[in-house]
Parts: C-alpha cells; structure tokens; sequence
C-alpha cells in the first residue's frame, strides 16, 4: 500500500495556496519539477484529482482539492505541534495565520488585538483579509482565511460562531440638526421620517437595517449609500442627511470636517453580534485557538 509523505503535504498546501508550481518552488526553494512530480504522486497515491491544468486559466483546485486543502490546515497544524513538543517548546506557536475582519470592525478593535497577540505569540506572521460580511463567508468556505471577526447578519449554514460583543444600532446627526441637543441625546426612529438617509451600503448589513426601519414602521428615505463608514460619516457631518450605525466612534469628527452627533436609539431594537467565525467542518490551528483566546479575552467575553 502506497502512502503520501508529510513533504507532499506541505508542498500541496502551498501550491493550493498560490495556484502555481512556479511560485510555489519559489518559496519552497525547490525545483518546480520537485513540486511537479511531488503533486503527480500525492494524486496518485489518493486516488483523485487535486488540480485542473489548462496551459490557457492555469492551475485551479479541483472542488476535490479545495476540501482537501481545507482539511489539510489543521493536519500540519497539528504535525508542527508534534515537532515542538519533541523539542520540549509546545508552548511556542509559529507559522501563518489569516484571519477575516468585517471592514467596519477592522479600526476599532484590531489594532489592539493583534498587539497582544504579537505579545503572547511572536513567532506567528498574521496577515488579514478585510471583506464585508459576504464576501467573508465565501474566504472562510475557501479557505482563504482560517478565522473571521465580523457580526453575524446572514450568517450561513455550515459555520460555528462565538459571540464577543452585542453592540446596539445608534443613529449619528449633523452638528446643528434639531435633534442633537434633545434632553438625553435619544431619538426614536419614526422621529426622522422623510430626513434624507446616508446608507452604510454593505451585503446583509444592509438588510440588517432595513429591517430596523420595517420593525418601527419607516420607510426610509435614502439619499446616497456608500460601503465605506467613515464615509457615511463625512457625508453626515456635512449636512447631508442622518445615518444608522452599530459600532460608535469616540471622536465625533470625521475625515471631511464638520461634526456628527450621535443618538441613542428608544426603539428596543436587536443588536448587531460580533463573533468569532470558523467552518464547522475544519479542524481548528492553535494558532486560530490561540487568536479565539486573546478576542475573548479584550472582549471581555468568556468561553461557550
């Protein structure tokens, strides 16, 4: 019986991750034909197609081989594991990690996090992959990330999910507006029919608020959408219509100048959740494990 080696792994992920055997030999500092003939014997031995070769697309998994490649993480993962512990440093964690971050998330709480981790764990490189919610779910079931920080509207089937924090929508006025220096800086949402509305514009958060304006009978009146928040922000503080928000920036100025005041909403709505996500399917890396410890630890939150 014929038995695929570690090295034909390792070469397997990094080809996977490139989708080239030039680049891929070029990092290894192998031949290509060793990477060649490496990948040949891994189908070979498994029995299955791992690659499409077209001299005209290129390399590209094979449905076959991007499950492969996702199962695959936490196999080397573990095998690392095996050689620290030979060499009594268990505790030391190094390689890649790539983490997903809603684009909205990405400036409140990441810094922060990665310094602590970058702290505890120096040896693993982590690089981030910023998306909206969507397009989020699409790198995590391709492995294109190991984990993600984003909220869970729309969240799909076939994921596990943690929650870190429970953040209230709020909505952000212009300096100057009527409502901004209402007794207790509140307003209900029906208070703001007909004002023109700047729409933070992204996959499922979108329906995320407009749902909100649906559960209090609005209908909202939008002006323009952008997919950047702090552009939702400049246009606000400009004059040009009101936002709903989740996350609340502390300094009320934004880029453009000017000023935004932010309300507190007496509608009992539901808030967004922000959560750690991973495929139910995958087997975590202690790296992933170790990046899960340190969110729940600045998030304040505890294990499930």
């Amino acid at each position: 019986m014929r038995h695929f080696t570690l090295t034909q792994l390792r070469y397997f992920a990094v080809v996977a991750e490139l989708e080239s055997m030039t680049q891929a030999a070029a990092r290894l500092l192998v031949s290509q034909s060793a990477v060649s003939t490496a990948m040949a014997e891994l189908e070979r031995t498994l029995g299955a197609q791992l690659f499409l070769r077209n001299p005209s697309t290129g390399l590209k998994l094979t449905p076959t081989g991007r499950r492969f490649a996702l199962d695959l993480k936490g196999f080397l993962d573990h095998a690392d594991s095996l050689f620290e512990s030979a060499y009594g440093s268990a505790e030391i964690l190094s390689g890649e990690l790539t983490v997903g971050v809603f684009s909205p998330l990405a400036s409140f709480r990441l810094p922060a996090i990665l310094k602590a981790f970058e702290a505890t764990h120096p040896g693993v490189d982590v690089t981030f992959l910023e998306a909206d919610l969507a397009s989020l779910q699409t790198a995590l079931r391709e492995g294109r990330c190991d984990l993600a920080l984003m909220y869970g509207h729309g969240l799909g089937s076939g994921f596990s999910s943690q929650v870190l924090e429970r953040v209230p929508p709020h909505v952000i006025v212009p300096e100057g507006h009527r409502a901004a220096n209402t007794p207790g800086q509140e307003i209900a949402l029906k208070d703001l029919v007909g004002e023109p509305l700047i729409l933070l514009d992204l996959p499922h958060s979108r329906e995320y608020y407009e749902s909100l304006f649906a559960l209090a009978g609005v209908e909202p009146n939008v002006r323009h959408r952008f997919a950047g928040y702090e552009t939702v922000r400049s246009f606000v503080a400009q004059g040009h219509g009101y936002a709903l928000l989740n996350q609340r920036v502390y300094n009320d100025v934004p880029y453009s100048g000017g000023r935004v005041v932010p309300l507190r909403l007496t509608d009992e709505f539901p808030p967004s959740e922000v959560m750690l996500v991973r495929l139910d399917d995958a087997l975590p890396t202690r790296r992933a494990l170790a990046f899960e410890e340190i969110c729940r630890r600045l998030y304040g939150a505890t294990r499930p």
